[in-house]
């Protein structure tokens, strides 16, 4: 029963993995959604001389120009005089990718700056900053642009820097010869202009703006700390879809090291700097640098952004993180490559660069703040990046307690001011006398009539219902405007009354939503199905207080072709109770609903904003969120409208919906015309660094009353596997090597106790029994990360979902490392058979001629063989792979001397492979004899009885049958358990050369191109592992006790060592540093090559004591 059990345990955690892995890589194979444009351009590049070195002769240096005229590039380089701008590009890409910024900044410099709206923007005052509001009276963005952007890009061969550290290095080290270039090359051109004669007015640049991408944004920040790099060369840094807080393939040791090693120049680099006894001696050495990270959203697949913040590493005074799906004018999440050239995002990020320039010096602005706050102005869109909104709006940045003086009165308002339509956009005064009093709870405006609606607020917003909220298609000051007013007379607008009793207009405090696409009209004025809403506005009772009445002005529209326009409901507005618009989806109804939709009712006049709280991320269970329209006033049985027919009226008269998703780590996520749609949020919860707020999601769902729904919500169970596998992919990998170590100490116990060695396989099952072992390897070293975290980080992640996705993680960690074990048993299980098939089948045809020739040629050739030399290296095998595979871990690249190692281990499992299975055929024969010959032999003594066979020569010694409980263990068994052993090694070892994969696919590419020693600390470690295969590659080196003294006063075991070595991995998999698994594995190969050592020298002193036995034995 208890071999059945485990036989189930391993195919369900086989098959756990199986559907997890092919699900979710069926899932991101599928075509990505893209509303991106394309952006065109007429490219050029200009190569910028350099002097003959080796970093100029590996890669190069290049001027973008745009346009399709043929240029002497000598001249063009003599008159550049604008914005220095370098491209770094990333992991494989190519200087080429500059074009579309550099196109789109042309034409940017060339059309001016983007048209004003309206909308409420984001703060000019950050939340959290100390900056006064008087220090930015005269904070405006610019009307023209006077001087444009000269972008250069650096040729890096398209190398993968993402797959090794080495090269990573390099690259930060010739972007800083680049920046250096750069800034020369002006002052050549100036210089080769003042020779000719020319105009050389006008400073020359002192710093240069960093554009990367992906892991080229790395690059800007490493190359900003680097030693070399001249004083504030750099002030500015944009990077789009980089990743910052580790590496996206965080498995090479010298990788994760040097992100790491930046990461802390960093966040030093903005503390204040001090001598030994505390006294400051000069201020933060980066306080000059402002950095704006981009990240793609949930489909960039390779940087998630979670890796693209900056939390941690900047302060928020100087740099910020944002979504392009949150980003103003932009609201797409897009693939990783297609950042690059997405118009819409590329316009951005141009006019964002032209912005910060000084049209007085023709430089950045030197204040931070200033950049910073420009920055955040052109990028962040108006709508509060929180995940509880409705409920924190008084605590908002966004607040109109103050008193404001009318617009109409003041031709430069203050600063308070910033919710007034400005005077040029005016209305005709014969609408103000249209007005329509609303009685009810709703407001719906049909048409663009001229009137003005006015709203009771003490009557609207009793019974709770102190909330407004605002949903229009209209454009704010030029098709819809909204004021509050103390009581109603004109005296309060003109001004005549005291400034507390004035109305003040909070028009441009509507928040600008993306659109989705309009419905198509089939004939000028004809009835179509409703715009989808592009603002709205909410009010809370704080912003409410101290008024009277809400107008709701609405401007005039002319009529098409003599006829009204259609009743659209061009706005709705409502008074609401926050709480009746609530909605709470717990785990358990979200696990239910993966299998079973679970459906609510929202019946007609049901309010317009409902606040979706999701209890687990988004992030990790994507839901299908569907609306389906049920009913909208409409008075019709079944027989006479159909649902079809019906759902087309209904999208007559009501808005489509819309759908906001807050993520504490993505941020802002917009859904237009949300009828179906699975709502995913790039987010990565509950790990080491997890906030508590990134454990649940928000979605602000807006919705015409109007009209009934039925809502329906279910879990996408291939949605949920593939962002699994993304968020979870490096955890997974150390989780492997952890699990290995486990099984290694569970066959060193074995082994200590006298016990038989289990297989790699059995040892796995067995470390997931219930409960003791399932509890001390899967969910004691979550437990014991847990005080560490609170020691080490500001807050502890969401316990619950911390504790269970790791041991999910574990879980199928388990599984991949089973299928990995399984794989490699049939591949080498398939070898030893053929080998012994065909060396049985050998012996057999000895006798024949063509045969005996062949051993004659095989006889002579073993003359090579009988050389000194050749014995001396057959009888010593760990000195050949050591004498290989060290220089090439040291010289060459380590994955070339592992793979040496892992080619040894195959035929020391290949050779005891073959021994158990002869002996267990030979067995197998003369058992079959014996039961056939009805001799009185016993089953001990069929050798002696003459029943020798073909596999007697097959076997280097005699198998001695183990059919009695006293007998010693066979030689068949014996060489089981060697296998057994040596499986796990090279298992754990091929885990090992599999994380050094990427770095050699990328060292491979390099070849022909000049390369470089491999980084001390790679070299160092692997040396550490080959030790351990050379020197630990025998289960005989644990008999070996190390002197420390357990509970019971008995030595402890080399098991100890594994079991220790299991949890550093476990933990360190836990912060996202799996690669620290090779710390354990070097640590482990010393200790045995000490060990080892040791026992040699009491073995030539003939210390008989020095070493502890087991009881069996095999007779040799």
């Amino acid at each position: 029963m208890r071999g059945l059990r485990s036989k189930c345990k391993v195919v369900v955690l086989v098959l756990l993995f199986v559907w997890v892995a092919i699900t979710g890589l069926y899932e991101l194979l599928k075509p990505v959604p893209s509303g991106c444009i394309m952006t065109y351009m007429y490219p050029m590049y200009i190569p910028i001389p350099t002097p003959a070195n080796v970093s100029s002769d590996k890669y190069g240096l290049f001027l973008y120009h745009e346009g399709w005229k043929k240029i002497d590039f000598d001249e063009h380089l003599k008159k550049i005089n604008g914005v220095p701008v370098l491209f770094i590009p990333g992991n494989g890409g190519s200087y080429k990718q500059v074009r579309s910024l550099a196109a789109e900044s042309e034409r940017a410099y060339q059309g001016g700056p983007l048209e004003l709206t309206f909308y409420q923007e984001a703060s000019v005052v950050p939340e959290k900053t100390k900056t006064k509001l008087e220090d930015l009276d005269n904070f405006v963005l610019p009307t023209q642009y006077n001087h444009k952007l000269d972008w250069f890009a650096v040729d890096l061969e398209g190398e993968h820097s993402a797959m090794d550290g080495r090269i990573l290095e390099e690259h930060t080290e010739y972007v800083v010869y680049a920046i250096h270039r750069i800034l020369d090359q002006y002052q050549e051109s100036k210089e080769a202009r003042s020779k000719e004669g020319a105009d050389v007015s006008g400073s020359l640049p002192s710093s240069v703006i960093l554009v990367g991408h992906s892991m080229g944004g790395f690059v800007a920040r490493a190359a900003i700390v680097h030693p070399y790099l001249r004083k504030s060369a750099v002030e500015t840094i944009i990077t789009l879809s980089s990743p910052h807080q580790l590496p996206p393939i965080a498995l090479q040791p010298s990788l994760g090291h040097y992100f790491s090693q930046v990461n802390e120049k960093w966040r030093k680099g903005y503390e204040m700097q001090t001598n030994n006894i505390g006294h400051i001696i000069s201020g933060p050495k980066l306080s000059h640098v402002v950095i704006v990270s981009v990240s793609g959203g949930i489909y960039d697949y390779q940087v998630r952004s979670k890796l693209a913040s900056l939390d941690g590493i900047v302060p928020f005074t100087n740099g910020f993180t944002i979504g392009s799906s949150g980003m103003n004018n932009v609201w797409l999440s897009m693939e990783h490559q297609s950042i690059l050239w997405c118009n819409q995002l590329v316009v951005q990020i141009s006019h964002s660069l032209l912005s910060m320039v000084n049209s007085e010096t023709g430089q950045p602005y030197p204040s931070v703040a200033r950049r910073i706050l420009m920055l955040t102005k052109m990028l962040q869109s108006g709508i509060p990046h929180s995940l509880n909104w409705l409920g924190d709006m008084h605590t908002s940045q966004v607040s109109i307690k103050l008193p404001i003086k009318d617009a109409a009165r003041d031709t430069d308002p203050p600063v308070q001011d910033r919710y007034s339509c400005p005077p040029s956009v005016h209305w005709s005064d014969d609408g103000l006398e249209k007005d329509l009093y609303i009685e009810s709870t709703t407001v719906t405006v049909l048409a663009m009539d001229g009137k003005r609606r006015w709203l009771d607020i003490k009557k609207l917003g009793s019974n709770g219902r102190g909330h407004f909220i605002f949903v229009t298609n209209l454009a704010p000051c030029s098709g819809v405007r909204l004021h509050l007013w103390p009581e109603k007379s004109k005296k309060s607008l003109l001004g005549e009354l005291p400034v507390s009793r004035r109305t003040i207009e909070v028009t441009s405090k509507m928040v600008h939503i993306p659109a989705g696409p309009a419905p198509r009209q089939i004939e000028p004025g004809s009835q179509t199905e409703q715009a989808p809403p592009s603002a709205f506005l909410q009010l809370t009772p704080e912003e409410l207080h101290g008024f009277r009445f809400l107008t709701i002005l609405v401007a005039p529209h002319p009529t098409v072709s003599g006829r009204p326009p259609p009743a659209a409901s061009m706005a709705v507005g409502q008074f609401f109770n926050p709480e009746e618009g609530e909605r709470k989806f717990s785990a358990a109804m979200l696990l239910r609903s993966s299998y079973v939709q679970e459906e609510m009712l929202l019946k007609e006049d049901h309010p317009l904003a409902f606040n979706l709280s999701f209890s687990i991320s988004l992030g990790l269970l994507p839901t299908i969120l569907s609306l389906k329209t049920t009913g909208c006033g409409i008075k019709s049985t079944a027989e006479q409208t159909g649902d079809d027919e019906q759902s087309r009226f209904c999208k007559l008269r009501c808005f489509p919906p819309v759908a906001l998703a807050w993520d504490s780590v993505s941020g802002l996520h917009v859904i237009p015309n949300m009828y179906t749609e699975t709502i995913t949020v790039d987010s990565s919860p509950a790990m080491f660094d997890s906030s508590p707020e990134s454990d649940k999601t928000i979605v602000f769902l807006l919705v015409d009353p109007h009209c009934s729904y039925t809502m329906g919500i279910s879990v996408s169970l291939t949605a949920a596997a593939s962002r699994f596998c993304l968020s979870y992919s490096s955890q997974i990998t150390g989780f492997m090597i952890a699990a290995v170590f486990f099984a290694l100490m569970r066959q060193a116990r074995a082994w200590e106790l006298d016990a038989s060695l289990p297989s790699i396989l059995s040892a796995l099952e067995f470390n997931l029994r219930m409960p003791l072992p399932f509890l001390i390897f899967a969910v004691l070293p979550v437990f014991v990360s847990l005080p560490v975290l609170l020691l080490t980080r500001q807050h502890v992640p969401p316990i619950a979902s911390y504790i269970s996705l790791s041991v999910l993680c574990y879980l199928v960690a388990n599984g991949s490392v089973m299928i990995l074990i399984l794989s490699s048993q049939l591949i080498l299980y398939a070898a030893a058979t053929i080998h012994v098939y065909i060396k049985k089948s050998w012996l057999a045809w000895e006798d024949n001629f063509q045969i005996a020739f062949l051993n004659q040629i095989f006889r002579f050739t073993s003359i090579f063989y009988s050389l000194k030399i050749v014995q001396i290296l057959r009888g010593s095998p760990n000195f050949v792979v050591a004498f290989v595979a060290i220089p090439l871990v040291c010289f060459v690249h380590p994955a070339l001397g592992l793979i040496v190692l892992l080619i040894s281990h195959a035929f020391q499992c290949h050779a005891a492979l073959c021994s158990f299975l002869t002996a267990s055929l030979r067995s197998h024969a003369q058992r079959r004899e014996f039961s056939g010959s009805g001799t009185n032999c016993k089953p001990f003594l069929l050798s002696k009885c003459g029943t020798t066979d073909d596999f007697d020569s097959l076997l280097p010694v005699d198998e001695i049958s183990p059919t009695s409980p006293n007998t010693v263990k066979s030689f068949g068994d014996s060489q089981l358990e060697f296998f057994n052993y040596q499986h796990s090694i090279l298992i754990l070892h091929l885990l090992a050369t599999l994380m050094f994969l990427p770095s050699l696919v990328a060292w491979l590419q390099r070849i022909g191109m000049g390369q470089s020693f491999p980084w001390l600390i790679d070299s160092v470690l692997c040396m550490g592992v080959i030790l351990h295969g050379l020197c630990g590659s025998r289960p005989d080196v644990n008999s070996i006790y190390l002197p420390l003294q357990g509970s019971h006063g008995r030595e402890v075991g080399f098991g100890l060592v594994y079991f220790l070595a299991g949890y550093f991995t476990f933990l360190n998999t836990l912060v996202s540093t799996p690669y620290r698994a090779f710390y354990a594995m070097a640590a482990i190969g010393t200790i045995s090559c000490i060990l080892k050592s040791i026992d040699k020298r009491n073995r030539e002193r003939g210390d008989i004591h020095s070493r502890s036995r087991r009881r069996h034995s095999h007779k040799h």
